[in-house]
């Protein structure tokens, strides 16, 4: 077989690709593409030279002379298959791309590899709404070990503090998964009382107790098939959580006023910002619980270990505060929020952002506006045991007198926050909860 007959045997297996995928031989030249690729990419003719680090990323040299993981590299080394996440330029922008690498040989033993590319479109390299959004290489690495147990069926642990973006890690998750045509369904375990614990997540026989009107169909049911994600788990009562236990290890449940147990089929993913293990030293969360749910636990970096992203999560933010509007940022302004430290994470950059877009005089924001959104912040000069103790007796024999319910102490207690500070996002992180479990909270 010549070579000209052996490459285009090896187009037509390019070709039995679902995605894009090129053959490019041991000099980094792209000698091959599948029409998946052209489709998405472009074709080759009038992009230059044909080399696959100049195509992928305008690079000049091999991906590892640029700090980059090189998969051919890889392969060549090991002569196996070989798996990165890399960002890529694509007429749509920088994009993430899960890539594979294969090692082949001609018929006279030349090496050559097959690069298969799986464009991620569950998160973003540019700015843009409803998506987790970074190049940084810890956000990477986050994105590659999302998209690696996201194919499977493994229970996952989303750690991170308050704001890292938990909730939007776990519909990645989903997204990834073979699951991604079914229910995503949230479960808030903030708040959950004994008497809701069972009626949210199992549901309820009509008349199974006093107001149970109609039969009601729990979160796990509506996940059927799907995914269930059990936010903020470390808020779970201890002596609910043998419930959540039984659950996990059984796959079943029965509603509240039902005798016969009901098969349950999920993907369980939690999340929580405690930490789990100091709990369980402490008695407060079930060790064997622990071990069920962190079968593949994941930490999510906080803002500050991926600074690089602070300008695209600005453009990004922006675009979703004022979308008709093209808001920018000086570069003074966004060299004063790179020293900050935000400890309150993504969610303090977005409510530091809508302060200045309502300060603002004009589409450019300039640092002074910055700085004036800044001290809008909540400066808090004691701890909390310190505010409950200056709380005088008298207010607190007042609220006795009215003889309120808990509820109601914590719903006077919000609608105060609120008209306090207006921002929701700042109230949820005063009360200790999270925006989901504030605006559940809020619910007449």
């Amino acid at each position: 077989m010549t070579n000209a007959s052996w490459l285009e045997t090896m187009r037509n297996v390019l070709d039995s690709y679902n995605d894009p995928a090129v053959l490019v031989d041991a000099d980094y030249n792209v000698v091959a593409t599948n029409s998946n690729y052209d489709f998405r990419f472009g074709e080759l003719d009038g992009r230059g030279p044909a080399k696959c680090y100049y195509l992928s990323h305008g690079y000049q040299r091999p991906c590892d002379l640029e700090g980059e993981t090189c998969p051919m590299q890889e392969a060549r080394d090991t002569g196996k298959r070989a798996s990165v996440l890399h960002i890529h330029n694509t007429p749509q922008g920088k994009e993430h791309v899960g890539i594979e690498t294969i090692p082949i040989v001609d018929e006279e033993q030349r090496a050559y590899f097959i690069e298969v590319m799986k464009p991620i479109l569950e998160v973003s390299a540019e700015p843009i709404a409803n998506k987790m959004i970074g190049r940084s290489k810890a956000f990477n690495g986050l994105v590659d070990l999302i998209q690696r147990v996201g194919k499977t069926n493994t229970n996952v642990l989303l750690m991170g503090a308050s704001g890292t973006g938990k909730e939007l890690a776990a519909q990645a998750i989903h997204s990834a998964s073979p699951r991604a045509n079914k229910p995503f369904v949230t479960v808030e375990c903030s708040g959950l009382t004994d008497t809701l614990f069972e009626s949210e997540l199992f549901g309820h026989m009509k008349g199974a107790f006093t107001g149970a009107t109609y039969t009601r169909t729990g979160l796990v049911k509506s996940a059927h098939g799907g995914t269930l994600f059990l936010d903020e788990v470390g808020d779970v009562p201890l002596h609910l959580q043998v419930k959540l236990l039984r659950l996990i290890e059984t796959k079943t449940f029965r509603p509240v006023g039902d005798s016969k147990p009901t098969a349950a089929d999920f993907r369980l993913v939690c999340a929580t910002h405690k930490d789990l293990l100091d709990m369980v030293e402490q008695g407060e969360f079930r060790e064997d619980l622990y071990h069920r749910i962190s079968t593949f636990p994941i930490r999510l970096p906080a803002l500050a270990q991926r600074k690089e992203d602070l300008p695209l999560l600005v453009k990004s933010i922006l675009l979703r505060i004022a979308e008709n509007q093209p808001l920018s940022l000086t570069e003074a302004a966004q060299a004063l929020l790179s020293q900050q430290a935000f400890k309150g994470n993504i969610r303090e950059l977005k409510n530091i952002l809508e302060r200045a877009v309502v300060l603002r005089n004009d589409d450019q924001i300039d640092v002074d506006v910055i700085q004036q959104s800044l001290h809008l912040l909540p400066v808090k000069n004691v701890t909390r045991h310190d505010e409950v103790e200056a709380t005088s007796e008298s207010a607190f024999q007042l609220l006795a007198e009215k003889k309120l319910s808990l509820e109601q102490l914590e719903q006077t207690y919000l609608h105060t926050l609120l008209q306090t500070y207006p921002d929701k996002g700042l109230v949820a992180d005063i009360a200790g909860c999270s925006l989901r479990t504030l605006y559940r909270k809020l619910e007449p």
